[in-house]
């Protein structure tokens, strides 16, 4: 499965270290002003450029649009994208080609496709994660015109900055945590049973790579309330699995990357956090687009 999305289908394509990542956006409206510079600006968010303690691997991450456009507005057919893998040095991974890396996923694509493309990870790799970003700027497009915003930042940023040098200095890596806001959600978004709009956002944030968590409203933490208590705090946007016109808050937990500088070769991030929060933006507004399409 490399589509998600019901009106708004999104699927992606491509691997670490293949010719390029890319994306087949269909379902997005006609009509729209497709701003490349803001979908660029966005993709620019995510580099590792911007954070001294990501992967040396450098790539420019140029968006290229083939397809859904004409005279700057949407045609209405699919918005198809491509981003190219220039900066690939596939030598740095032969290490990997005859053992399973523990924490990651090349045990189990080979078990499911009895071959693995372990340059990188293949397409496990979060390098796939590019392609959605642009596909969530140009949601992002389409939101703005109804006054929704969606805005996520690092918790706890400055004791996150920390960690992040110190397991640098040490080969390790760490996690951490990004809170997400959705403001001008109008009410009526999601289904009352099987497609709830916190399930198809949880379902959304879970399939970014290193995700391990998700919640919404109070979360875990609502289990420990009583019922006078919870009723008075926060419901995170979102009533029976419908939005209710509220701002709707949810965060994201990532786990440690699993490569570690100490024991493997190799280029990798010492956390997956800081170029995961325009991911994190992204999933989301993919999701809350696809929900007003549905409620039309």
């Amino acid at each position: 499965m490399n589509t998600i999305g019901n009106i708004l289908r999104l699927t992606t394509f491509g691997e670490s270290h293949g010719a390029c990542i890319g994306a087949v956006l269909d379902g997005y409206p006609a009509g729209i002003e497709i701003d490349m510079d803001f979908v660029q600006a966005e993709v620019d968010r995510r580099r590792a450029a911007h954070n001294p303690f990501s992967t040396p691997r450098d790539e420019d991450d140029r968006v290229e649009l083939l397809s859904g456009m004409f005279e700057g507005k949407s045609t209405g057919a699919p918005l198809a994208f491509i981003v190219r893998n220039n900066d690939t040095h596939p030598q740095d991974y032969e290490g990997l080609k005859d053992m399973f890396r523990p924490g990651h996923a090349d045990y189990t694509y080979q078990e499911k496709y009895g071959i693995r493309d372990y340059r990188g990870g293949g397409r496990a790799s979060a390098r796939e994660t590019v392609v959605r970003v642009a596909a969530g700027a140009f949601a992002k497009l389409v939101l703005c015109q109804h006054g929704i915003e969606i805005k996520a930042s690092i918790e706890d940023e400055e004791r996150l900055n920390f960690r992040m040098e110190q397991a640098w200095y040490e080969g390790d890596t760490c996690g951490g945590v990004i809170s997400c806001i959705i403001k001008g959600c109008p009410a009526g978004l999601g289904e009352p049973l099987y497609g709830k709009l916190h399930a198809a956002l949880g379902a959304a944030m879970l399939s970014i790579n290193a995700v391990k968590g998700f919640e919404y409203g109070e979360g875990f933490a609502a289990a420990t309330m009583s019922g006078s208590q919870h009723n008075a705090a926060r419901q995170g946007g979102i009533l029976g699995g419908i939005s209710n016109g509220e701002d709707i808050n949810f965060r994201v937990a990532f786990k440690p990357i699993p490569t570690l500088g100490k024991d493997v070769e190799g280029r990798h991030d010492v956390c997956a956090v800081p170029r995961a929060v325009p991911i994190v933006e992204a999933m989301a507004a993919l999701v809350v687009l696809d929900y007003l399409l549905l409620k039309r």
